[in-house]
């Protein structure tokens, strides 16, 4: 039986209609997001250095820039403790984002600062509960934070032999 061309192009329509999950979020691909500033409100906190923002109703999550945090999952100290901390400085507040880039994992990498005019990057270096990642960042700023946190055996620091996150997740299967 011959189809019109009109039937096979509703059908088509119909099949990429039905194809698209409606459940998806989508983690927006707005151009401009690197290096771009732009106030959010905090919705959810994955873990010490990921959170998730809600700006102009569509989620984004963003990566911490500058710093690597205990790891929640697979349970290394301190871990829960760095995200309560990130909770603390900033869940359900408007915060300012300066974008920097996306990672591999399409999370925007980014500086945080609160309400209270905080830089939580720092804070969470300050507060003992991150390690500056200088892997990824040269910001002798954090470089000197954490030496700070260290010297007066702040937050992770009071470990006898604290694991650095990249250590750990080499060793730990998450």
């Amino acid at each position: 039986m011959p189809q019109s061309p009109r039937q096979i192009i509703l059908a088509l329509f119909l099949f990429i209609s039905f194809s698209c999950n409606q459940n998806t979020v989508l983690q927006p691909t707005l151009i401009g997001f690197e290096y771009q500033t732009f106030t959010a409100k905090v919705i959810r906190i994955i873990d010490g250095d990921t959170m998730e923002v809600l700006y102009e109703e569509t989620p984004v999550k963003i990566r911490l820039a500058h710093i690597d945090c205990p790891e929640k999952r697979g349970k290394q100290p301190f871990g829960n403790n760095a995200k309560i901390a990130l909770s603390d400085l900033c869940f359900g507040q408007q915060v300012t984002v300066y974008g920097e880039k996306y990672d591999r994992y399409k999370r925007l990498i980014a500086v945080i600062v609160n309400e209270q005019k905080q830089n939580i990057n720092q804070e969470m270096v300050k507060q003992g509960m991150a390690w500056h990642f200088k892997r990824y960042s040269t910001d002798v700023l954090y470089d000197q934070l954490e030496l700070e946190a260290r010297k007066n055996k702040i937050g992770l620091w009071q470990d006898e032999k604290p694991i650095a996150p990249w250590n750990w997740r080499k060793s730990n299967t998450l």
